[in-house]
């Protein structure tokens, strides 16, 4: 009897398996649209789009969303959202740039916004170059693009290469941004507050509205977290009524590591590694940075969308793992 039972249970796991339907081949998912954006879904979801198209003054990745679908942040100015907050309109999504290269503006790049800075009418651009493969996959996927950092008179000041890598997970969105900088030109990072690598959060996340920032050394709101040095910071609120959090890992192996952090609590939320001033200006340190013709800098962030109430030492768990040599 012990043997029929066993082949019975066999048989149902059997009729069972082929009920289920088959795992994608692909769990991260890449769509080039038009080349204009690539759309990306993590076990058949959106994710977010990574806008490289003509009609953008730089490339971002908007929107992003949580494992549940919680969209994490601002949709403006690529969306008009009732009761959304409209200021700084160059913050789209998640985003690579800088107030003052040379003398030219990469930071607020919007052709009809008010910009300040040293030179606010110098408008760069960030333009694709070239796209590169495309490489879904089971637990990951991947996009590569090559950038040119052009000055109003579309002289090249700057080649960027950025590899971006999304990971499937049962209750995390993570994303890997790695890219490298290099001269076409002498240029120089002047020493100023706009920059770097920045997240515009969600309205609902910001600090206005009730979100909270914490930082590697345990410090917490605006005023102890903006300008001051960590290896990550936290930044958590609500969407929606649910908890959610966006951690940003700086890579030790980061240029001026650890960054200061431009994170302000009406919803910006940026990684600085060239700013000094306007962050301390008692500081001694000399900011800024200059890169001779030919010169590279690479830089690597982890962006990790979380469930909020994420334990302070799961966070220092993580980035221990991702500074070991950023595996995941």
């Amino acid at each position: 009897m012990r043997g029929i039972t066993l082949t019975a249970a066999a048989a149902a796991l059997l009729i069972s398996s082929l009920l289920i339907p088959p795992t994608l081949e692909a769990q991260v998912e890449l769509k080039n649209v038009d080349n204009d954006h690539i759309a990306i879904s993590i076990d058949g979801q959106p994710f977010s789009d990574f806008c490289i198209g003509n009609a953008y003054p730089k490339p971002f990745l908007a929107p992003i969303r949580s494992a549940t679908g919680l969209i994490v942040t601002r949709r403006f100015p690529m969306e008009t959202v009732a009761g959304e907050s409209h200021d700084h309109p160059h913050h789209r999504g998640l985003f690579v740039g800088y107030g003052d290269v040379s003398g030219v503006n990469f930071w607020e790049t919007e052709r009809n916004s008010k910009a300040s800075g040293v030179n606010p009418s110098v408008k760069g651009l960030i333009v694709l170059d070239k796209l590169g493969e495309l490489k879904p996959g089971k637990k990951s996927g991947s996009v590569s693009a090559t950038f040119s950092w052009e000055a109003p008179d579309k002289r090249v000041m700057i080649e960027e290469q950025r590899t971006m890598t999304f990971y499937a997970e049962h209750d995390l969105r993570t994303v890997d941004v790695d890219f490298t900088l290099t001269a076409k030109t002498p240029v120089k990072f002047a020493d100023t507050k706009e920059g770097f690598f920045a997240i515009r959060v969600a309205d609902s996340i910001s600090g206005k509205k009730g979100g909270i920032m914490t930082n590697s050394e345990g410090a917490q709101t605006e005023k102890n977290v903006w300008g001051k040095r960590a290896d990550w910071v936290d930044y958590e609120g609500t969407v929606e009524g649910h908890k959610v959090g966006i951690l940003i890992l700086d890579n030790p192996g980061n240029y001026n590591h650890p960054p200061r952090w431009h994170s302000r609590d009406y919803g910006l939320f940026a990684v600085n590694p060239f700013g000094v001033k306007d962050f301390d200006p008692k500081s001694t340190e000399q900011g800024g940075h200059s890169l001779a013709q030919g010169e590279s800098l690479r830089f690597q962030y982890r962006v990790i969308v979380h469930p909020g109430d994420m334990s302070k030492k799961k966070i220092a768990d993580l980035y221990s793992a991702y500074a070991k040599g950023g595996a995941h």
